[in-house]
């Protein structure tokens, strides 16, 4: 099957041969769905927190912050092609895209000209626009008077393409979402307000990592560098460090009949893996707390300081919920422990924890129940936000039913459910909440070293996409999401944080949103 050009090529991205081989395999065993039991809900997995616990959480975790290494953890490789993808695809259209033609289209009811023409009619909303302006007028034109004239092609080539602002193809995260009176800020630059809000210690110093992509890499340095000094200040230090998706967490793309796909000059084809690869750079950052947080979820300033309560507050939870579990850990360490704190620290991982205890446990030996707490209290741990469901796209609390029996607590998504099945699909229907990637990680363990996190994730889940290369069909391996399947063996508690604490933008139309703007 493979050559030893095909072997040099696999080693020379890290991976071993044994492990590409286990990837073809999962081609064709195909992955089995997560199997659904119900919808995590308030009082079943999913906790509200009174105001007065939230305070003192609040403060809880301020206080214990500074003493610890406190990080923020960005996924921002993404590039902004689908955030400009209705746009893009006007911009590609053969017949002139003009006011007239527009407002005919969006007359007769086509909602992609609507949405369109609100685009247009709220351009100097964005707060881009000031910089749209200037690239046209470096070229002695204006972009007032295209949008005047309804010559809308010009604006969407000096939006999305090198001969302006090239959106089209510029990370996400350099996009410039949010207008202040005197500049404006790119959700880089928003994530380094938050970091310095609630990962700062004693010493003054705000840790933050980015996840970028290789050929992003020194564009997305050199802006930070470039601005972080807008950000530090005497009181301040940032502490910003990066990394890139690793080739080693590559998967291998095969054909239609699950042989390896080779390209047309017959080299072997790998895919990035999605962001469950990203498990290996979380996996070496060091940090005693690492709040996890999508590039496109940020806010302006007027809607900051219940983002930080809530994330204070997770945090606050977090540790504390690991001081108990270290307590109960050093305690199933004694030489003597006795029948009645087991029996305590039963009831603490079923109600805290949400751990499924299995029935053959209550005639089972004390070393029998000793290594089964051991092993449920040994992992790492997540507080994870979640919001009521508003019918977004992505994954949500359920409870999930594992091979053994067991149940456990899971972020589950679509694309990991078998939509043919009408109990699974209606168990799916009837969530309440959704995960907004609101995340608090506690990565170490009692003694303070770190978990390696590869020992804690379900290599059984993750999902098989077609696709296509040089006019062939093929498919693609994504691994475990990094927050689903890879996280799938981590102690978990759901907390429902307020649906303010969530503004993503998915589409450049979502800076439209009152949320996101300034005025």
């Amino acid at each position: 099957m493979f050559s030893k050009e095909d072997i040099k090529e696999i080693e020379s991205r890290g991976l071993t041969l044994e492990r590409v081989m286990s990837q073809i395999e999962t081609f064709k065993s195909g992955i089995r769905p997560i199997r659904l039991v119900r919808p995590a809900r308030v009082g079943d997995g999913i906790m509200i927190l009174e105001e007065s616990e939230l305070e003192r959480l609040n403060k809880s975790y301020s206080e214990s912050a500074l003493a610890r290494e406190c990080r923020k953890f960005v996924p921002a490789s993404g590039a902004a092609t689908r955030m400009f993808k209705l746009l893009i695809h006007f911009n590609s259209l053969t017949k002139q895209i003009n006011e007239e033609t527009v407002l005919a289209e969006a007359k007769r009811g086509n909602s992609d000209y609507r949405t369109f023409l609100e685009f247009v009619e709220g351009i100097q909303k964005f707060a881009f626009y000031d910089d749209l302006k200037s690239v046209t007028k470096k070229d002695g034109l204006d972009i007032e008077s295209f949008i005047s004239k309804g010559q809308y092609k010009e604006v969407l080539d000096y939006m999305l393409t090198s001969r302006g602002l090239n959106y089209g193809a510029v990370p996400k995260g350099l996009i410039k979402f949010h207008r202040y009176p005197n500049y404006s800020r790119n959700p880089f630059e928003e994530h380094l307000v938050e970091a310095a809000n609630y990962t700062k210690d004693r010493n003054n110093v705000a840790r933050i990592h980015f996840t970028v992509s290789p050929e992003h890499d020194k564009a997305i340095r050199d802006y930070i560098e470039k601005v972080r000094s807008l950000y530090e200040s005497e009181k301040l230090r940032l502490e910003i460090t990066f990394s890139t998706q690793k080739t080693s967490t590559d998967t291998i793309a095969v054909d239609l009949d699950n042989m390896p796909f080779r390209t047309n000059d017959n080299k072997l084809l790998f895919r990035a893996a999605g962001h469950g690869a990203l498990l290996e750079n979380l996996n070496d950052l060091n940090g005693d707390v690492v709040f996890i947080k999508n590039i496109d979820n940020v806010v302006p300033d007027k809607l900051k300081d219940e983002t930080y309560f809530y994330k204070r507050a997770l945090g606050g939870y977090l540790i504390e919920l690991q001081n108990e579990i270290f307590k109960h850990v050093e305690t199933l360490s004694k030489n003597k422990v006795d029948d009645s704190e087991i029996a305590n620290i039963f009831e603490f991982v079923r109600n805290k924890l949400s751990v499924y205890v299995p029935d053959y446990l209550g005639n089972g030996s004390k070393q029998e129940r000793i290594s089964f707490l051991d092993s449920k209290l040994n992992r790492p741990v997540r507080v994870c936000g979640v919001v009521k469901n508003q019918g977004e796209p992505g994954g949500g609390p359920f409870w999930v039913q594992e091979d053994n029996g067991e149940l456990s607590l899971q972020i589950v998504e679509s694309s990991q459910v078998d939509m043919e099945s009408p109990k699974q699909m209606a168990i799916w229907g009837s969530s309440t909440h959704f995960s907004p990637v609101d995340i608090v990680c506690g990565v170490r363990d009692f003694l303070g070293r770190n978990f390696d996190l590869k020992n804690f994730t379900d290599p059984n889940t993750g999902f098989i996409s077609l696709k296509s290369k040089d006019g062939r069909e093929l498919k693609a391996l994504e691994l475990p999401g990094l927050w689903n399947g890879s996280m799938a063996n981590w102690n978990t508690a759901f907390i429902e944080v307020p649906l303010i604490t969530f503004n993503p933008v998915k589409t450049v139309f979502d800076l439209l949103r009152k949320e996101h703007r300034n005025s």
